[in-house]
């Protein structure tokens, strides 16, 4: 299958020509970007704990389990654990390991998320690699309008991108929170648009039962799909956190319940921050994350063993001087690294994230990025979240940081593709070596030419020409030219095709429900 699970063109990719070969040129498109495509991560996962350490950190995960227990907020969570013959008192749960084993040996460790159109089909596990847009951000920031309160138009820009690039897989939460549109309507709106501009895998919220229930209706429809139908195989998938330290709130199991027993999938992401809501200890913060997953997870194969579930890391640290969040940090790579080796001893599929602490799209929002990023890829994670657009730990949604991070998930792909590092003969190259001699150059050689066009990476936000060149062509720096891109691929965006009577379809769903009150504002 080489570098790819699904469909994709023929690989050749189109380049504007020469060292300023990103810039968008008359008649061409915004950027010539790698077409869509599944990477694979081929590499040996970083580990940094031996067999004892991952043993370890199980152990004490189940001793938290059994012995100091997880409290949940939502009644019918209870009853299922008190039928399952756990020990509840109140509101928290006691659960031995024997149980909690079993219900994970019920986990499918691969499985395939279908959207409405199915050549975007996501393998989840194995060796895929996934990248999803920025989600949940309260407030929008660009070059031009500076940080302002998230808004509709501002939720429709960063869907585009998300459609448009194809390094970017799934569609996660609201890109920005749009304020703008009131909250017991929002979801239909946010849903309507999401499902209309991308053709991708999306998520939804679980925050209350008529979010979600509201949510699978309308991947159902938009895919044209029976009731039945939907059911069968999952479309789209939730992911739901936990309130650290120790509890799981009411909405949140409600929705991931609901899924579940819809044939949907779940992610389950504890957000512990290290001195905070963990342990200052890395192995301490994320035992706590195991076994905080780990008892949502059980929850769900019991009430519906098989269901696809996915285990989320979030585990960072603190600045011990404000206790403001950090991100990007070498205790977040190594937690990351971790949770990833847990994921593998309970043969789970993993999530993680690509994160920043950084308010503004500059040099520290790309090194933390860009150090969360390799994480995932050292992990052996399969759905990274944020992986574009995100800042100021999650406050701020920015499309120049967007644009600058799918320069930096293009150049993770591209190191991924095996032929980077093929081995041939004609790779060995022998007869252009002798060709070329000790006095020669490559550049015109017969076996260059062959392959200039195709042999290295070609950025689309990144300027390779000299200082001189960069400065007469206005000296523009990297966020610049990322907001004149964002620009460019609005003004160029048409939307996936739909059906217009699936859209009809959608539209009136989307007012019948606002005509009943949407969904309650107050959980």
């Amino acid at each position: 299958m080489g570098t790819t699970l699904a469909a994709e063109d023929d690989g050749r990719r189109k380049r504007a020509g020469g060292r300023a070969g990103h810039a968008r040129r008359a008649g061409t498109h915004a950027i010539e970007q790698m077409p869509w495509r599944i990477p694979l991560n081929h590499d040996r996962p970083t580990e940094p704990m031996g067999p004892e350490g991952v043993q370890a950190i199980h152990d004490g995960a189940m001793r938290v389990l059994r012995d100091i227990g997880i409290r949940f907020l939502n009644e019918e969570a209870l009853a299922i654990f008190r039928q399952a013959g756990c020990k509840v008192v109140g509101n928290t749960v006691f659960m031995d390991e024997d149980f909690v084993m079993e219900m994970l040996g019920r986990c499918p460790e691969q499985f395939t998320l279908t959207p409405r159109n199915p050549a975007r089909a996501l393998p989840i596990g194995g060796k895929a690699l996934l990248f999803g847009n920025v989600s949940s951000p309260p407030n929008y920031w660009d070059l031009e309008t500076g940080k302002v309160p998230g808004f509709m138009e501002g939720f429709r820009s960063f869907m585009k991108l998300t459609q448009y690039f194809n390094c970017i897989h799934f569609a996660g939460g609201y890109p920005v929170e749009p304020v703008d549109v009131h909250a017991s309507v929002r979801h239909l709106d946010c849903l309507y648009e999401k499902l209309v501009l991308t053709d991708k895998v999306v998520h939804a919220y679980s925050l209350g039962a008529e979010r979600i229930e509201d949510a699978m209706q309308m991947v159902r429809i938009a895919a044209g799909m029976t009731e039945e139908e939907f059911r069968a195989r999952p479309h789209m998938y939730t992911n739901i956190n936990s309130v650290s330290p120790l509890k799981h709130d009411q909405p949140m199991i409600d929705g991931a319940l609901r899924c579940a027993r819809a044939g949907q999938a779940v992610i389950v992401t504890p957000f512990t921050l290290a001195g905070a809501m963990a342990p200052v200890t890395l192995s301490g913060a994320v035992t706590l994350s195991i076994a905080e997953a780990l008892s949502a997870i059980a929850l769900i194969q019991y009430v519906a063993p098989g269901a696809p579930c996915v285990i989320g890391t979030f585990t960072s640290n603190v600045d011990m001087k404000s206790g403001a969040p950090a991100f990007g940090t070498p205790e977040y790579m190594r937690a990351t690294q971790m949770t990833g080796q847990m994921a593998r001893f309970y043969r789970l599929p993993l999530r993680s994230s690509g994160v920043c602490a950084a308010n503004v799209p500059d040099g520290q929002a790309m090194w933390e990025t860009s150090n969360s990023l390799w994480a995932a890829v050292q992990s052996g994670t399969h759905m990274v979240y944020h992986a574009a657009g995100w800042l100021e730990g999650g406050l701020i949604a920015s499309p120049e940081k967007f644009v600058m991070d799918c320069e930096v998930l293009q150049m993770i792909q591209r190191y991924m593709e095996p032929a980077t590092w093929a081995t041939t003969p004609e790779d060995i190259a022998l007869e252009a070596i002798a060709e070329v001699g000790p006095e020669g150059h490559y550049f015109g050689c017969q076996h260059t030419q062959e392959r200039y066009s195709t042999a290295f990476y070609a950025p689309i936000a990144s300027d390779w020409r000299n200082f001189e060149a960069w400065q007469q062509d206005g000296a523009q720096w990297t966020a610049e030219r990322a907001h004149r891109t964002f620009k460019a691929i609005l003004a160029e965006f048409e939307p996936p095709s739909m059906d217009a009577g699936v859209q009809e379809e959608l539209k009136d769903f989307v007012a019948r429900r606002k005509a009943e009150g949407g969904a309650p504002t107050d959980f």
